[in-house]
């Protein structure tokens, strides 16, 4: 019974035993290896590193090995080989230590391997009691490298459009053609970099080839290319430096400023030919304030409202760029501004479309078509249609900004007449204008963001602007001459001067904040002060802009306070002041010009809980449809704001209507107010309240 017993006690016992047979490990799979930072590169197309490669291999064992507590664990045999100049063959070994499975094992070449050899290798798997197949047994592959010990010779830079010779050439808006080529039969790449621009890389189309890209200049004045090649093992050259002198961009092909004297029968062209104008067409209208332009024409919208030149304007397969000024009369219905003859319909067609979702800008040529922005009656918009030649895109650019997607475009032959206000149809024209025009150009080459922005400008006029340094029979002067603001009880002028003593004096005089700009101030009360003036300063349904310099005073006050305001009919339709329960300066307006109308906070900025100075500016851009609130210059919110409510009240600082009766009364220090008709650039704010006059020209 006993022996028995032992019997089974044996039998049972050998099952366990043979579970952990040992499995060798999994062969190692091409796409597991990796030299250097590449994939295995196998057959006739070896990888180039420029250093001895670090070689990587995934290895598995399999996981029936071991029992499920265990880690099974391998490690690599990796091998490399070459053929040496005499014809002997060459061997580097390595054995890693053992890994878990599944882990990358490495092996840096030794540095006696030679360069420009075409150098083989393999690895596999051991577990300590089997190996596996080598990675090229089978269906596998060797792997192989070439060691290039020596980096490509610099590269030459030529361009036909853009010499170096110390000659200037034209110019800003015409594509140049930029060739690099090294002597070297192992490039690949071209490294190159344009100043204030990003390095970029092109890629030959075979090794040693040379290659062409394509620049836009978008600033006249000297320029440079900088290149270095790059070989197939990533090496690369030292730099070379092409030096090429940029002209401003050429003028149009042809120019109408369409302000030629009430009565006349033509246009005249700046460049160009003169435009004949039909019966409906009249000379010596408004024009948009702000610019170059004097005077416009005006198009009744019938067959007869148009200016044609009987003959082609531009190339349209080519580069090329038409702008103008445009005001239209109505919305409701497709118009266009300019446009070229093709046959049955226009080459391109500049104007504005009516779609289901409203009236749009629009540009096409061809088959293509880019819209976007918001036409509105009565209206002026600077529009600009460009066609890209070199990149095929249309793009579309209204009062200055691009709008809507550009599109690739390609253009047919527009040989016939150029147009103004009309478009070309499969039977005479159509799309007539019905509204103004002014200043139609012809552009034969791109028009580069920086022009277009240029010509769109509108520049802001001074409406005044108060120091308020000294006040004489209650009121404060404008420094040119102008109304001077009118100082209400509680309002007063700090100078200077009028401190009770005198620091440099006497050490016991208390502290007084200096004046804010200058040698004076407004201060307020917060109970009745406040200034004013006698009427509306800004006309808040056209572009303008407000500044004013502001100290808060030492307590943090309880209620908010509004330091600039403007009144509608009924209520304030604009006003900037500070709220205090979140330090947020703010642009405040109505929902409707009415009595007690909720109000909507426009724009907000962060301010500050101290008494501290701050430049404020309010920007209202009427072409963009957008009011804009900085604070001291670095921090700004900018939100929609497609119609400027009409203001007919007389402008406040220091104070706002609430319900019936004045109320929000600042309490605190104002200093040099200031007002444009127009909206200045971002790049002008910073000048407000400088205490100096500046002209944003």
């Amino acid at each position: 019974m006993v022996a028995g017993c032992t019997v089974a006690l044996l039998t049972t016992a050998v099952g366990p035993a043979q579970a952990l047979d040992n499995l060798p490990p999994k062969q190692p799979l091409v796409q597991d290896l990796r030299t250097e930072n590449g994939p295995c590169a196998t057959g006739d197309d070896p990888t180039y590193v420029a250093q001895p490669p670090r070689l990587t291999a995934a290895l598995y064992d399999p996981e029936e090995d071991n029992q499920p507590a265990e880690a099974n664990r391998v490690k690599g045999e990796f091998e490399a080989w070459w053929t040496d100049g005499a014809g002997v063959e060459q061997r580097r070994t390595h054995t890693t230590l053992m890994s878990l499975s599944g882990t990358p094992q490495y092996w840096t070449v030794p540095d006696d391997i030679p360069a420009n050899t075409v150098v083989s290798w393999h690895v596999r798997a051991d577990d300590g009691e089997a190996t596996s197949a080598w990675s090229d047994e089978g269906d596998g592959s060797a792997c192989s490298f070439v060691y290039d010990d020596v980096s490509p010779e610099k590269p030459t830079i030529s361009s036909p459009e853009y010499p170096d010779d110390d000659s200037w050439t034209d110019g800003v808006g015409v594509y140049g053609h930029f060739t690099m080529d090294s002597p070297s039969d192992d490039v690949v790449a071209y490294r190159y970099e344009f100043p204030g621009g990003s390095p970029q890389k092109v890629f030959a189309e075979q090794p040693g080839a040379a290659v062409t890209i394509a620049y836009l200049p978008l600033d006249s004045g000297p320029d440079r290319l900088k290149v270095r090649a790059i070989d197939r093992s990533g090496r690369s050259s030292g730099d070379s430096y092409y030096e090429f002198l940029v002209t401003s961009g050429r003028a149009p092909v042809a120019r109408w400023k369409l302000d030629d004297p009430a009565g006349s029968r033509s246009a005249a062209a700046e460049t160009g030919t003169a435009a004949r104008a039909g019966t409906g067409v009249t000379f010596g209208g408004p024009a948009p304030s702000g610019t170059g332009t004097t005077t416009t024409v005006g198009l009744d919208g019938s067959g007869h409202g148009f200016l044609t030149t009987d003959a082609p304007a531009t190339d349209i397969r080519k580069s090329f760029a038409v702008s103008g000024w445009a005001r239209p009369a109505e919305t409701g219905r497709n118009m266009t501004v300019a446009s070229q003859d093709a046959d049955g319909g226009p080459g391109f067609a500049l104007g504005l479309r009516n779609r289901e979702t409203g009236p749009a800008w629009s540009f096409a040529i061809g088959d293509a078509t880019v819209s976007g922005g918001a036409p509105e009656t009565g209206e002026w918009a600077h529009l600009l249609g460009l066609y890209d030649a070199e990149t095929g895109r249309a793009r579309l650019y209204v009062n200055g900004h691009e709008v809507g997607t550009e599109v690739a475009a390609t253009p047919a032959e527009a040989a016939g007449a150029f147009q103004i206000g009309r478009a070309r149809g499969a039977v005479g024209y159509r799309d007539r204008w019905h509204g103004d025009i002014g200043d139609v150009r012809v552009h034969d080459r791109v028009v580069v963001p920086g022009e277009v922005t240029e010509l769109a400008l509108r520049k802001p006029k001074s409406l005044g602007r108060w120091s308020l340094e000294n006040a004489t029979d209650g009121t404060s002067p404008e420094q040119s001459g102008g109304a001077p603001l009118r100082l209400g009880a509680g309002a007063s002028i700090y100078r200077d001067s009028d401190g009770p003593c005198r620091p440099e004096e006497d050490p016991e005089c208390p502290y007084v904040p200096p004046a804010l700009v200058g040698h004076g101030h407004l201060s307020l009360d917060g109970e009745t002060g406040y200034a004013a003036a006698d009427g509306p300063l800004v006309d808040t349904t056209e572009s303008f802009t407000l500044g004013v310099v502001v100290r808060l005073p030492d307590s943090v006050p309880d209620r908010p306070m509004t330091v600039l305001s403007q009144a509608g009919e009924h209520t304030d339709v604009l006003k900037v002041r500070y709220e205090p329960s979140t330090y947020n300066w703010q642009v405040v307006m109505p929902e409707k010009d009415e009595a007690g109308a909720p109000e909507k906070v426009v724009a907000q900025v962060q301010g500050s809980a101290g008494s501290q100075k701050s430049h404020l500016a309010v920007v209202y851009d009427d072409g963009t449809d957008t009011i804009t609130l900085f604070h001291d210059s670095s921090r700004k919110a900018t939100a929609s704001l497609p119609h400027g409510p009409r203001s007919t009240g007389a402008f406040q600082i220091g104070r706002a209507e609430v319900g019936d009766g004045w109320g929000e009364y600042f309490h605190g220090d104002v200093d040099e107010v200031q007002a444009y008709s127009g909206a200045l650039r971002e790049r002008d704010v910073p000048f407000l309240g400088t205490g100096v006059d500046y002209c944003p020209c």
